[in-house]
Parts: structure tokens; sequence; C-alpha cells
């Protein structure tokens, strides 16, 4: 009968897991390192557990963060509301521009 492999060490798990979250795929470590992707992916999200986040709760924005997503977001309102000022008034000139010039008067 055939050996299983030994499980791979803590330090190596977690040094994945870490890669992963800082943004390498886990395919690409997979075949640089020689395991399986599946194996990395299941390493990360048992740390997630482990820390009691679930995937939602990482992706989570800090109060800095949502603080910053309001600010951008009104002033997006407020661009885009001048944007259609600008248009409205536009097309008004462009419909009346005969009308709002007279000669001047000599």
């Amino acid at each position: 009968m055939l050996n299983p492999k030994p499980p791979y060490p803590a330090q190596f798990r977690e040094q994945m897991v870490e890669l992963v979250r800082a943004g390498r795929k886990p395919g690409e470590l997979a075949k640089e390192f020689g395991c399986h992707a599946t194996s990395i992916l299941s390493w990360v999200r048992m740390a997630g557990v482990a820390h009691g986040t679930t995937p939602t709760q990482s992706a989570a924005l800090s109060a800095d963060e949502r603080h910053e997503l309001m600010e951008l977001r009104r002033k997006l309102r407020q661009v885009q509301m001048e944007r259609d000022i600008l248009a409205k008034a536009t097309a008004w000139f462009a419909s009346n521009g005969d009308k709002t010039f007279t000669r001047s008067m000599r």
C-alpha cells in the first residue's frame, strides 16, 4: 500500500495563505511550490474561519474607508448635478441662440 504524503508544515500553509491574501493566485503558487491549488484554497478558507472572519467580513470597509466612500459618493452626486445643469443650459442657449444676441445700438 502507498504511504500517503505527509501533511504540509503549518508554517508552509501560513505562508501560502499570506501569499494569496497578498494577491497571488492559488494556481500559480501550486505550480511554483508543488502542492495542489484546492489545498491552498482550503487553507485560506480555514484561516478565515480560525480568525472569525468570513469572506464578506474580510472585505468589509474600515471606518475611514466607509467615510471616504460616503464623501466620494456625495461629490459624485454634486458633479452629476452640475453636469446636468450645464447640459440644460447648453441646450437652452442652442435653441435660443438667435434671440439672445441683439445688435448694438449706434
